[in-house]
């Protein structure tokens, strides 16, 4: 590990769009700052998000859309039934407009789309190169400030004197060594990787009837360190939730026509083939990870799909969107061939039948039951109502052979939404809500944010503008904090 200084003014635990944030306005301001990532690369999770939430920014003005900050703060506020923390919620929003213009001083650029979310408000500000860019860019200018990054260096606790934060303990390489530090900033990404916690505060199993996506390494060491420094709970249960598949060695993670039809609104089913929901709640990532998060107990679901189907979208293109690379219309012409692939490779995630009959053999459900449910479904699409769960007429298409298919689909998520308490300033507070002066935190690591579900119908982006809004506004107040610290001294 490179030689850290004796004395430094702000401390930050982990490298992703929080601690870079955090870190770059803490050095804006012209104090001494170091950045401990646990990892050998930069950047987390934050390298992989498409866009941002924000509301007033510069492009909505230029595009007439009308969507203010009032509008965002009670539609993401009734979302959570107010569960959320009220000043947190407000001042992020308040934060986001501010935030894309200094993303752009840094060097970030924009596409111009603002919504990918049908229905959504046009809050979603398309990042051109992904979030690696924006990491690129938040390092570059961070170093040029003088910034001290030291990946591959884990934060292993806080230090306290006389209730104040005095710094951190980091892995020297196999030794411990003191950072002795004016305000620390834990921005570790929450603990989407530690199954002792998942079922601990969630009650799911990870990678049984969970899958973290695209998560790594994510222990919950920041959160850890400020609970052990005092801080309160906030929203530790929560997580950011979807419906994914098929999953396995044999189909690209994020990226196969397989799943893009598996995840249109047809006809999904449980492991006892019975219908389970609405399926037009495909169309939202929350709802779809939702409701099939309350079949926990059987581990995963099925879609069900037939060969007109399949024609059907292969001729005139999806429905449902997956992220930016599979908008509405793509059209996934490799999804035979992927499926032939995989059985020739002996799959478990994907099964054909020439018939309803031999299907429900294949995946041990019984044919009386799905043939049951298959009918039943028919008969909706047939009349164009849905006398079960009211679906959407437009996506009622029947399921009626000649060749049928069944992909499992599992209930995943992209982060843990929760952990440590905070107010509007991002400061870290106990149990009595009082301020543990000098301790911030922000990102997934913070509660606050979300109620029970992430808000993806009201603020399309909202995670990753938590994230970087977040470090932005506990870097300024880290500022402030050492100023009245200076002034005390």
């Amino acid at each position: 590990m490179s030689t850290v200084p004796a004395e430094i003014d702000v401390a930050i635990a982990g490298s992703g769009a929080t601690g870079l944030a955090a870190a770059l306005t803490a050095a804006e301001g012209r104090a001494s700052v170091a950045v401990f990532e646990k990892q050998r690369a930069l950047g987390g999770t934050s390298n992989f998000f498409r866009g941002t939430f924000a509301v007033e920014s510069e492009m909505q003005r230029e595009r007439f859309i009308d969507y203010s900050c009032d509008d965002a703060f009670r539609n993401i506020m009734e979302y959570s039934h107010w569960r959320a923390n009220a000043p947190v919620v407000r001042a992020i929003v308040d934060e986001s407009a501010a935030t894309i213009a200094w993303l752009k001083d840094q060097g970030v650029a924009f596409t111009g789309q603002m919504n990918t979310m049908p229905g959504a408000p046009s809050t979603y500000h398309v990042v051109e190169g992904t979030g690696e860019a924006v990491v690129k860019a938040l390092v570059t200018q961070a170093k040029s400030k003088g910034v001290q990054i030291f990946p591959g260096t884990p934060v292993l606790t806080l230090s306290k004197q006389g209730g104040r934060i005095a710094g951190v303990v980091v892995d020297g390489g196999g030794h411990e060594v003191e950072v002795p530090a004016h305000a620390v900033v834990i921005a570790t990404g929450g603990y989407a990787n530690n199954r002792e916690w998942l079922k601990k505060f969630t009650g799911y199993d990870l990678d049984g009837n969970l899958f973290a996506w695209g998560n790594t390494g994510k222990m919950g060491d920041g959160i850890r360190m400020a609970w052990e420094a005092g801080a309160a709970e906030d929203g530790v249960e929560a997580l950011e939730m979807l419906r994914v598949g098929p999953v396995g060695p044999e189909f690209a993670m994020g990226g196969n026509d397989v799943e893009v039809v598996a995840l249109q609104p047809d006809l999904w089913v449980t492991v006892r083939g019975e219908r389970f929901c609405d399926e037009s709640v495909a169309l939202c990532d929350t709802n779809s990870g939702n409701a099939n998060a309350r079949l926990r107990s059987d581990g995963f679901t099925y879609s069900l799909f037939d060969e007109s189907i399949v024609e059907r979208v292969i001729e005139r293109g999806i429905d449902r969107s997956l992220g930016l690379m599979f908008l509405p219309g793509y059209r996934p012409a490799n999804v035979k061939k992927e499926i032939q692939a995989a059985l020739a490779g002996g799959t478990k995630e994907v099964f054909v039948a020439e018939s309803l009959e031999e299907l429900a053999c294949l995946i041990e459900i019984d044919p009386a039951i799905l043939r049951a449910t298959v009918d039943r479904y028919n008969d909706c699409c047939a009349k164009g109502h849905d006398r079960l769960f009211v679906k959407n007429p437009k996506f009622l298409r029947p399921l009626l052979g000649p060749r049928y298919y069944a992909v499992k689909v599992r209930t995943a998520f992209l982060g843990t939404m929760g952990g440590i308490r905070i107010n509007q300033n991002m400061e870290v507070l106990d149990k009595t809500n009082a301020v543990i002066p000098g301790l911030y935190a922000g990102g997934f690591d913070a509660g606050g944010m979300y109620g029970d579900s992430y808000p993806i119908t009201v603020s399309p982006g909202l995670s990753s503008a938590f994230a970087l809004n977040s470090g932005r506004i506990a870097g300024r107040c880290a500022l402030d904090y050492l100023g009245r610290a200076a002034g005390r001294s």
